[in-house]
């Protein structure tokens, strides 16, 4: 590990960058083909709406290759945000700051997996000034979700999500290291390949959600039919499920707060990497990265909330009734049983979270939308992703619009130094993002100008 990516080096900064769109946001939304693009046609303000009949037919294995190098980000250097917003650097220097949650106390959480810690950061007075820091816990397994319990201003625990398990620590407002050895509630979950675990908790506190991705791309290795039967097993697992490596896989799964009573919310979820709850309707949301090598611009990833029983077509189908050649006439049962998501988001650009904005920093037009980090691609031929869009809703319905909200993270057609992963939104309202490439933070915030 370099010395820059050393969490050792997080520092503080005080730099503020007041940064505008190149342009201005465009009068009408693009749509079909006009909607499909990359990188170079990011700028925020900018709205896409993608509908099922956009997508092109699939072209089985077919995969571009291109990977963007990270280069270092230069001093000065920040994303783009819109008019009347203004961005500001808070920490650098973290080996690889994933998932975002803020404690109801203000205190910022984030998942520095790759170090297998969590840390805190503290904000200071007014929100703007450089942030207290410490670990607040370590020794975990690829940490990245991270919840509070129960809900509300007084949590009595801190849950924390690992690649292989669900841990918690006792927990108080204002503890900035955790308070003894971690309770281990819940066991066995399958680690390999999709490691992410997002978790978060009903506002009643009665269930824990835990987002759980698959073990391959599309199952090639999952046995036709498994032991006994499809017919005796199609009668007795919940509607998709899968089997062999992937049993238990591909899924959002609910539980007690204590771990206890494992069930099967929905299947067919090929990799829910960010999850969140609808602070007004209750109900849960995943951010899904769908499959590869059936072409540039197939299958779309996609936020949508999760109905439970529902079945969102991996490996077998996708976006809806769509079947994936790959496994063509293997599931007619499942035929037309398949859920189509809420809201459609370009192809390859790696969703990775989600938040609900109800703070009191940013215009009323924005409560009750949602904000959506784009981790960015790797197998399409025109880079696509690597920003944080608005996903818009009208009466608590998504429109299936999505806005360019940050932007700014790609260098050239080769090269990026930022990869946005974790979102949340601050005690003042503020909205905080990290991002992976260059290990930094960022506090965006409405000027009133």
């Amino acid at each position: 590990m370099t010395p820059r990516y050393r969490t050792s080096c997080l520092a503080a900064l005080m730099a503020v960058a007041i940064v505008s769109a190149d342009r201005p946001a465009l009068a009408e939304t693009l749509t079909g083909s006009k909607a499909f693009g990359g990188w170079a046609d990011d700028a925020p303000g900018v709205r896409r709406h993608f509908e099922l009949g956009d997508m092109p037919a699939p072209t089985p294995g077919k995969a571009s290759s291109n990977r963007a190098g990270v280069e270092p980000r230069s001093e000065g250097m920040a994303p783009k945000v819109p008019a009347g917003f203004k961005i500001e650097l808070v920490a650098s220097g973290i080996a690889g700051p994933r998932v975002i949650r803020t404690a109801p106390n203000g205190d910022i959480f984030v998942a520095n997996s790759m170090a297998n810690e969590v840390l805190l950061l503290r904000p200071g007075e007014g929100g703007a000034k450089p942030f207290e820091r410490s670990v607040f816990a370590k020794g975990l397994f690829k940490p990245y979700g991270i919840a509070f319990y129960p809900p509300g201003p007084d949590p009595e625990w801190i849950s924390i999500a690992n690649a292989d398990s669900v841990v918690r620590y006792p927990y108080r407002n204002g503890d900035m290291t955790a308070n003894g050895e971690p309770q281990r509630i819940v066991e066995h979950i399958p680690s390999m390949h999709h490691w992410t675990r997002d978790i978060a908790f009903t506002p009643d506190g009665k269930t824990m959600y835990l987002s759980v991705g698959s073990g391959s791309n599309v199952a090639l290795d999952m046995a036709k039919a498994p032991a006994g039967g499809l017919g005796a097993w199609a009668a007795t697992a919940p509607l998709g499920a899968t089997w062999d490596p992937e049993e238990k896989r591909a899924n959002l799964l609910a539980f007690t707060p204590e771990g206890k009573d494992e069930r099967i919310v929905a299947t067919g979820l090929r990799n829910c990497a960010g999850m969140t709850v609808d602070p007004r309707a209750g109900a849960p949301w995943c951010v899904v990265n769908e499959r590869d090598q059936l072409g540039d611009d197939v299958p779309f990833e996609y936020a949508t909330k999760v109905a439970d029983g529902a079945f969102y077509g991996w490996p077998w189908y996708y976006m809806g009734n769509h079947e994936d050649p790959r496994h063509a006439g293997e599931r007619p049962d499942l035929a037309g049983k398949v859920t189509t998501p809420d809201v459609l988001l370009q192809p390859h650009s790696a969703p990775l979270n989600i938040v609900f904005y109800e703070g009191p920093n940013f215009p009323a037009a924005y409560k009750g939308d949602a904000f959506v980090t784009l981790h960015g691609s790797w197998n399409r031929g025109t880079r696509t992703g690597y920003k944080v869009v608005r996903l818009l809703f009208k009466d608590g319905q998504p429109t299936g619009e999505t806005e360019d909200f940050v932007t700014g993270f790609v260098t050239s057609n080769k090269a990026v130094w930022g990869r946005p992963v974790g979102v949340a939104v601050a005690r003042d309202g503020a909205l905080i993002v990290s991002e992976d490439g260059s290990g930094t933070i960022w506090r965006i915030s409405h000027t009133g100008r």
